[in-house]
């Protein structure tokens, strides 16, 4: 493939380093945009600086752009200086309960900057490919009147027509999101209308639980991250309700760069796709738990809260049908056994740093 120019918003981020990491590898030249606000957002836990200074020792042809998204001549300025083949958004606030605390930011962060992105887009680089990283809050709570079945560490679905999991005709709205979800699904909604009323490259990834070993887990957001990172530090973990039986599927943030890398060479305008780990990838919390503390030796500390976060899921499985049959040649390459011991010998190695 001829060298590209590819622009990937929240650049320090999980998948944003991923893709400035997989995409400089094939020899293109990579424009990251990133202005670490996850430090604002979480405290010094969330600060990516050190991703940052990874990948500029880690790269050949990377650019990164301290600009934040919602400004609108910033972004326009960067376009018209670009001719971009592939924009990769990833920037976002992320969080359930954050969004509560600071729900303008939190709009302006995934809705605005999102419209900024694709009309810069439609006005400057038309051909080039668009995709958006959405979440599966985007369904709100409605996973949740799916007939689930309760066990010893976990629920999941009772019907047999939903072995699969959610699938992407589930509705997205007359449901209970957070704030969060809400300034996401504005986000999907206008990033889906600009592929199919402009006709442009656009596609929807609405993301289950994206993990790795380059996650800045903290207590509001990075579910296996955040609680390796408990099992070293000896905090507590608080579980939100359901027993800690709620169910979430789990996917590498190498298979999300390769769904992408699938996704650009063969655009669907204006599509959806869900994507995660599936159901070879699913973990409650009561079994992650068990799971890592198996894996470090360590004791992982919890307290409970009867009160579940607001709109979160029960269980949470992504359908990758539709996706597996649009692009065969994807496939998830890393299992829950690798996913967990990359992050814990990512977090011993943050622990040897630190001198603890």
């Amino acid at each position: 493939m001829k060298q590209q120019t590819i622009l990937v918003t929240g650049s320090s981020g999980l998948i944003g380093s991923e893709a400035v990491e997989y995409f400089d590898r094939q020899g293109h030249r990579v424009v990251g945009v990133d202005n670490n606000m996850r430090r604002e957002f979480f405290g010094p836990a969330g600060d990516t600086a050190w991703n940052l200074e990874r990948l500029k020792r880690a790269t050949k042809q990377f650019e990164p752009h301290d600009l934040d998204i919602r400004d609108q001549s910033k972004i326009f300025a960067l376009f018209k200086a670009n001719r971009f083949n592939l924009i990769l958004h990833c920037a976002a606030q992320p969080s359930h309960d954050k969004a509560r605390e600071i729900p303008l930011v939190d709009f302006e962060v995934n809705a605005l900057g999102t419209m900024y992105l694709l009309e810069a887009m439609r006005q400057h680089a038309p051909e080039a490919v668009f995709v958006f990283l959405s979440t599966n809050k985007v369904y709100g709570d409605a996973p949740n009147e799916m007939t689930l079945a309760e066990y010893d560490t976990r629920y999941d679905y009772a019907l047999a027509e939903d072995a699969e999991g959610v699938r992407e005709d589930c509705r997205i709205d007359r449901t209970l999101h957070s704030l969060f979800g809400a300034s996401k699904t504005a986000a999907d909604v206008m990033a889906q209308e600009y592929g199919r009323y402009f006709g442009m490259k656009v596609g929807v990834f609405r993301g289950g639980c994206l993990t790795g070993p380059h996650h800045s887990g903290v207590p509001l957001h990075g579910f296996l991250s955040y609680l390796v990172k408990v099992a070293f530090t000896g905090e507590t973990y608080t579980i939100h309700g359901y027993q800690g039986k709620q169910v979430r599927d789990n996917i590498h943030s190498y298979d999300v760069i390769r769904a992408v890398e699938e996704f650009a060479q063969n655009p669907q305008p204006g599509e959806v796709y869900n994507l995660g780990g599936g159901r070879v990838n699913s973990i409650s919390i009561l079994e992650a738990i068990a799971r890592i503390e198996a894996m470090t030796g360590r004791k992982i500390h919890t307290m409970y809260s009867e009160k579940p976060r607001v709109g979160d899921h029960i269980c949470y499985i992504s359908d990758m049908r539709k996706f597996r049959t649009h692009f065969p040649a994807w496939s998830v390459t890393r299992g829950l056994e690798t996913i967990l011991k990359e992050i814990i010998e990512g977090a011993a190695r943050q622990k040897s740093v630190a001198g603890n």
